[in-house]
């Protein structure tokens, strides 16, 4: 039986891309928790994308106003 990949994983950079913050804010999420991170190797780190999508989910433009 194949196996099906379930979660697509992204790197530090493309991560902090998506998000438009540096990889320093990448990692602080990561260690908070608002973000889930695989380790696959010693230096080899990658997020998973759906809780990329899940912060970005998390925070709608549409209760924002403008000022002035």
């Amino acid at each position: 039986m194949a196996a099906t990949l379930s979660h697509k994983l992204v790197s530090l950079a493309e991560a902090a891309d998506v998000l438009a913050v540096s990889t320093k804010t990448v990692r602080r999420y990561i260690a908070d928790g608002h973000l889930d991170a695989v380790r696959l190797g010693r230096k080899t780190l990658r997020i998973k994308l759906d809780s990329i999508e899940r912060i970005i989910d998390s925070c709608p433009v549409a209760g924002w106003r403008r000022t002035g």
